[in-house]
């Protein structure tokens, strides 16, 4: 039965303490908001009021801008909702730690929701009592707009910092890229080291910087703007030519049109740091800010391509793409449907000469809906194709992650050119992101291909929300325990399952700690 009051006695009886349980929430803010702060104060609020802790949920590394991802808050408000809770209040420490949402009325809808189930919130550290009143319903709706107030101040200031790093000719993250090379220079500007695939700097005052690779790459970059501006060769034809020769392109891969036509718009080819041409500032939307917002320093690294050759490149794109209006590439794409009865990626940028799928995407917003302007439907689901980005950034997010959380514990971690992580040169450790997909009754699940030929020790499945948004939670299952070719996850697993369930990677970083063994002689 539902407590029909919203607060709860700041004193229990004599007879049993209050059952109430804790939510902590820490993403990379400051010290102060560490977990084990939160927990302490938590704690110390707890045993001055006589209350009882009996159950915490937590979101380890999570922003609070957002709810998806929050597996913590979201398990809270489903045991609430559910009827399971076996607690009658909850322990917050501070207003922000629920919710740094950019909408004020988010946070206080999830409050409602607990109090609604019988659940009153009390934020530990806050100088107000949580009690209805309206001093206190004042003093919540400043504190949250206080909240978002500094994650979007910080926002700006983190942009700024990182755009005056690019402005001095520094690199901000991302790879280099083919035929360069990341280097590691320390405050003085003196050279320290080259930083291979998966190397990261581990010092503040280190920055990065561009460098022309080895002689056989950097000759095939200028071979690729020769093909392209003298000898006339698409993407396409270039692509080919140098898979044929054995030729192979950026961490080992095939040459495909989209890596030529990248490398040939790309002005860190001859020097040029440029930053911002996306943004997803405050886990909003990505963004295609327009060139005259982004960030750029022109000449800061040694350039692989005459400037002259790649403006001449650059003006045969531009012409090109005049040539391209809406109605040419429409009647272009009712031609391949008349020849082929079909059309796909695959029949698209198979045509010698014509526009490539990503030229449908710019001008359509999306290859599905150019197909519907020529009356092609296809019965095949192509809603991953939206989110396939946010799939990627959760595999590069989790794998940074991991990678700072056990150098920060003292262990050693390298990653391969097949980003199989090695830990302390003995555990590998390989990181899968499963996508969510909806059956016909509405139910979510999430099935995983395990790469067999990798062979890793640990699988880390990263577990994406119902919206293949954000990340839900990992499952950090060593290989052994595995058997066959798939894994099939539900909404509600099995105890065996569950029990590789995390809200983190804590494991992997116990797991990689390195203590000092004490000998007795």
């Amino acid at each position: 039965m539902a407590v029909q009051s919203n607060q709860i006695a700041a004193h229990p009886s004599e007879n049993r303490l209050i059952r109430v349980a804790k939510y902590v929430r820490m993403s990379t803010d400051m010290q102060q908001y560490s977990i084990e702060n939160q927990s302490k104060a938590i704690t110390e609020y707890a045993d001055e009021r006589g209350f009882d802790i009996v159950r915490t949920y937590e979101d380890g590394g999570k922003s609070g801008l957002k709810m998806e991802g929050r597996a913590g808050l979201q398990a809270l408000l489903r045991d609430a909702e559910n009827g399971t809770a076996d607690f009658e209040a909850l322990l917050v420490y501070d207003v922000s730690r629920l919710g740094r949402f950019q909408d004020t009325d988010e946070a206080a809808f999830y409050e409602m929701r607990l109090r609604i189930a019988g659940i009153n919130v009390h934020y530990c550290a806050e100088q107000f009592e949580n009690d209805g009143t309206v001093t206190s319903s004042i003093m919540k709706a400043v504190k949250r707009a206080m909240a978002f107030e500094y994650s979007r101040e910080l926002s700006v200031k983190v942009f700024a910092g990182h755009a005056n790093l690019i402005r001095r000719g520094y690199r901000q993250g991302g790879p280099a890229g083919y035929a360069l090379r990341r280097i590691l220079i320390d405050a003085q500007g003196q050279v320290k080291t080259p930083l291979n695939v998966g190397e990261y700097k581990s010092t503040t005052t280190d920055r990065v910087i561009l460098a022309p690779g080895p002689a056989n790459e950097t000759a095939i970059i200028r071979e690729i703007f020769d093909l392209f501006v003298n000898a006339g060769k698409s993407e396409i034809q270039i692509a080919s030519l140098l898979n044929a020769r054995g030729i192979q392109a950026y961490l080992g891969r095939p040459w495909t049109n989209a890596q030529i036509g990248y490398i040939l718009i790309n002005e860190k080819y001859i020097g040029n740091n440029v930053w911002g041409r996306t943004s997803r500032r405050l886990k909003t939307r990505f963004v295609r800010p327009p060139a005259s917002e982004w960030i750029r320093a022109d000449g800061v690294f040694p350039a692989i391509v005459e400037p002259t050759i790649f403006a001449r490149a650059a003006k045969r794109i531009y012409e090109r793409r005049q040539l391209h209006t809406e109605s040419r590439l429409l009647e272009n794409l009712r031609q391949l449907l008349r020849k082929h009865a079909f059309l796909s990626s695959a029949i698209i940028n198979g045509q010698p000469g014509g526009p490539c799928t990503s030229t449908y995407r710019n001008h359509f917003g999306s290859l599905l809906k150019a197909y519907e302007l020529v009356g092609f439907r296809t019965s095949r689901d192509h809603r991953f194709l939206a989110n396939a980005r946010n799939l990627e950034a959760a595999g590069a997010s989790t794998l940074r992650a991991l990678m700072t959380g056990v150098e920060a514990v003292g262990g050693i971690v390298a990653v391969d050119e097949a980003n199989l992580v090695t830990v302390n040169h003995e555990i590998t450790i390989r990181i899968l992101v499963a996508r969510c997909y909806r059956t016909e009754a509405g139910s979510s699940r999430w099935r995983i291909k395990l790469r067999a030929h990798s062979n890793p020790d640990v699988f880390v499945i990263v577990r994406m929300d119902r919206q293949n948004d954000d990340l839900l939670d990992y499952y950090i299952i060593p290989s052994i325990d595995l058997v066959g070719p798939s894994l099939n996850l539900y909404r509600d697993n099995v105890a065996q399952i569950d029990t590789y369930r995390f809200h983190s990677l804590e494991p992997i970083f116990r797991m990689a700690t390195r203590s000092p063994a004490r000998i007795n002689v």
